[in-house]
């Protein structure tokens, strides 16, 4: 079996969408200029003033966008551009104006890998200005959340819909743009519930969202049911369908390799069964800490912060009781 039919039996019958183009690059830059941006809370306490978004290419055609958030991966060509991700709404003039650099070709679509702000912020400027923002479902119902305090029977204003995904769906979808085969799947809840793979089939370059990360410790979001043994599962996952030339992108960190992914699966598996160890021989969490079971890994892992093992071991711990 060939990669391609490999990534596509772990992520199961693809489902393909036809869209319309949108605005011109140039359009959306005039039209967000006249949007309020809508900062989400955590984008209001921020300074974005002094961020640079910055293109770095994978792939003939295919590009990532660095600035203040999530990569966002760009695929540029006559079909127009496709975004994945699209951090801070403060920052959607600078990202339109890094696009601009690499093509003058309508920004199209806007895939969301995830829910959290600094990869949705831009929804609501993008969504207005009239590209078409695609999702898992419980994207959009992680969104509406945010908006209505879970009350899902609560109805949107103009001004929250705008920035939902539109198209929606449960398992997979495809893209056929830019001479680009892209393949979009659902993973099983690991960073959040809504997470998604996109891989772009005829390059063997993935992004991964936040579920693969280079900076700091797997994060999950338990509020969104996300899953650290979920996250082991979806390295697993990219385990299976990748190979020694495809390239990662994450969602927070530097191009990688399967490799990568296999030495932090490696560490996962050690600091589980320090914690499982533990908790079988009755000790409890201030116990298991104290053993440092992520001694080793915190310097690469810590991302500066002091407690950041240890608040590791307390999301691992509490979820190991509970299995």
């Amino acid at each position: 079996m060939n990669k391609t039919a490999m990534i596509r039996t772990v992520s199961a019958l693809a489902v393909r969408s036809v869209f319309q183009p949108t605005l011109s690059a140039s359009m959306l830059a005039v039209s967000v200029s006249m949007l309020a941006l809508a900062p989400s809370v955590q984008a209001a306490e921020q300074d974005f003033s002094n961020v640079d978004v910055v293109a770095h290419e994978l792939a003939p055609g295919l590009f990532y966008l660095t600035g203040q958030g999530g990569n966002i991966g760009v695929s540029i060509g006559p079909d127009g551009v496709f975004l994945i991700d699209d951090q801070f709404a403060p920052l959607t003039e600078k990202i339109i104006a890094a696009v601009q650099d690499l093509s003058d070709q309508p920004i199209r679509f806007i895939f969301n890998t995830h829910h959290h702000g600094d990869h949705t912020g831009g929804n609501a400027n993008f969504g207005e200005a009239g590209a078409v923002i695609v999702a898992h479902d419980n994207v959009r119902t992680n969104l509406v959340k945010g908006f209505t305090g879970a009350d899902l029977n609560r109805a949107l204003s103009a001004e929250e819909r705008v920035g939902l995904p539109v198209v929606t769906f449960a398992n997979t979808v495809d893209f056929h743009l830019n001479g680009h085969d892209i393949h979009a799947f659902h993973v099983a809840p690991a960073h959040t519930d809504g997470d998604s793979f996109v891989v772009f089939e005829n390059l063997n370059i993935i992004h991964t969202g936040d579920v693969f990360r280079t900076v700091g410790y797997p994060r999950a979001d338990l509020s969104a049911n996300g899953s650290i043994l979920g996250i082991m599962s979806a390295y697993e996952q990219l385990l299976e369908i990748s190979d020694d030339d495809t390239v990662l992108l994450p969602g927070h960190g530097v191009p990688s390799r399967r490799s990568d992914v296999q030495a932090q699966l490696t560490m996962l598996e050690t600091i589980r069964a320090r914690i499982q160890a533990g908790i079988s021989a009755g000790n409890d969490l201030e116990q298991i800490k104290a053993g440092k079971p992520t001694a080793e890994y915190d310097e690469q892992f810590s991302a500066g912060v002091a407690t950041a093992g240890d608040d590791f071991v307390t999301a691992f711990f509490n979820e190991l009781s509970q299995n």
